[in-house]
């Protein structure tokens, strides 16, 4: 199978189900496009349509068959490898990590226009608007009630990691990017996210690019630059 993505700094799409891949033991060629000096690059999404028939990433090629958007992806992973718990086993376990992760999939747009996911950054906390505030506050009593009625088998959402985990996974990466305050369950669930190999070698991989794309690189103070070889004044920016 190939997996197309883009910048692993940038491309929270094509961060799940590469995530869900990786920890799943599921073998891939990683097939990677940079972005190009604007999400709308039509050069770019010539070269990735003749994988991705929208034109986008992620898209995942298995033969001649071909499941493009991460939700999918992951659906068709829990297909092609029904002996994976790539959803939990549980039905009421399962139904909510499928309600979850579609949520994920659709919603939190204030989140996502405020604080783009960038991994070669971390920016002091500050008030970021109501409406970034109301989707924080929905995605960690989501994280909350997840974790108590079906985390205790393990450190993730469902106890062992899941899909519904490689949903959620850039939004973990923005709380951090962002300093977003979070309570004690929460903050340890983005910890444990964090820590799982998958997400280390994507991270480590992600600050070695030589890439930047100015649409997510915030102009505001930063705390961490985890990319000095590409650093930049605010002014150059």
């Amino acid at each position: 199978m190939k997996l197309v993505i883009a910048n692993k700094t940038h491309s929270s799409w094509s961060l799940r189900p590469w995530l869900a891949l990786t920890e799943f033991g599921v073998p891939f060629e990683e097939v990677l496009f940079p972005f190009g000096p604007t999400f709308d690059d039509p050069e770019w999404k010539r070269a990735v349509s003749a994988y991705s028939p929208a034109g986008k990433v992620p898209a995942l090629v298995d033969g001649e068959i071909v499941v493009w958007d991460s939700l999918a992806i992951l659906e068709y992973l829990a297909e092609l490898r029904p002996e994976l718990a790539v959803w939990p086993r549980d039905r009421a376990a399962r139904a909510m990590a499928r309600s979850i992760s579609a949520e994920m999939h659709s919603s939190f747009q204030a989140l996502r226009g405020a604080c783009p996911m960038n991994l070669g950054w971390i920016h002091p906390p500050r008030d970021r608007g109501p409406g970034v505030a109301a989707d924080v506050a929905r995605i960690c009593t989501i994280w909350r009630e997840a974790r108590e009625r079906f985390g205790a088998g393990g450190p993730f959402l469902f106890g062992a990691f899941s899909a519904a985990d490689a949903m959620f996974a850039p939004v973990a990466s923005r709380f951090t990017s962002y300093s977003i305050p979070l309570d004690p369950v929460c903050a340890a669930y983005v910890e444990a996210i964090q820590a799982t190999a998958g997400f280390r070698a994507w991270r480590e991989a992600a600050l070695a690019e030589p890439w930047i794309v100015a649409e997510d690189e915030v102009d505001e103070p930063v705390l961490t630059d985890f990319r000095p070889h590409l650093s930049r004044s605010k002014a150059q920016r």
